[in-house]
């Protein structure tokens, strides 16, 4: 467990170290494609899976629980039965299930994380910590006004929460877009964005706790 641990904190400070950016960052992902953040915003869950198989090349004999990044990874049964696997991530932890994605997808093509979506990202955890302490508070306090307050706050982080998963899976699907040569009419971002190296399939991040 503690090695793993160790390679876990490893992987997240290789990541700092990544020189690729995403091919739109989350200011700028609704507008890159709208209908794909729209479905994003209304099933995510679907979406998440769709993304997920596509970042596999459609190959489900690779797949492994959180692509491998949590502890559960290579425990669940996922080869007997991978698509039941990865519908029960999806919808069970759905908000791990698009990070898994994100960490498959930037170990892939060495892409970093901009000060700007670790910004927003930043905010959205501190919005759903901020909800968790008030309601807690109002709960014990048992304030009525208190308890809207905490209610309002709760509302905001929902919205914030489902608003940057949309985005990110946005993201996501851009970039997949790019890697598939399925970018149709969309503008290609600068030469110096787009450093990747072409390979037929990536390597095997993520995937070393079966």
């Amino acid at each position: 467990m503690a090695s793993r641990a160790e390679a876990m904190i490893e992987k997240m400070q290789l990541r700092q170290s990544y020189r690729n950016v995403w091919h739109t960052d989350l200011t700028n992902a609704a507008t890159a494609d709208l209908p794909w953040c729209c479905l994003s915003l209304w099933c995510g869950p679907c979406v998440s899976y769709m993304l997920r198989r596509r970042a596999l090349y459609n190959d489900m004999s690779r797949y492994v629980c959180c692509a491998g990044y949590m502890p559960c990874s290579g425990k669940c049964g996922e080869s007997r039965c991978p698509e039941v696997c990865l519908a029960t991530e999806v919808f069970c932890c759905f908000g791990n299930s698009v990070a898994s994605t994100r960490f498959l997808l930037q170990d892939e093509f060495n892409i970093q994380t901009t000060q700007c979506d670790n910004c927003i990202i930043s905010f959205m955890f501190l919005l759903q910590q901020l909800a968790c302490i008030c309601s807690l508070v109002a709960c014990i306090v048992g304030n009525s006004e208190l308890s809207e307050v905490a209610h309002v706050i709760s509302c905001m982080s929902d919205m914030v929460y489902w608003t940057v998963c949309s985005c990110m899976q946005t993201q996501h699907k851009v970039e997949l877009d790019k890697r598939d040569g399925n970018f149709g009419t969309m503008s290609v971002p600068p030469m110096q964005q787009m450093s990747r190296f072409d390979q037929p399939y990536p390597p095997n991040v993520g995937y070393g706790y079966r």
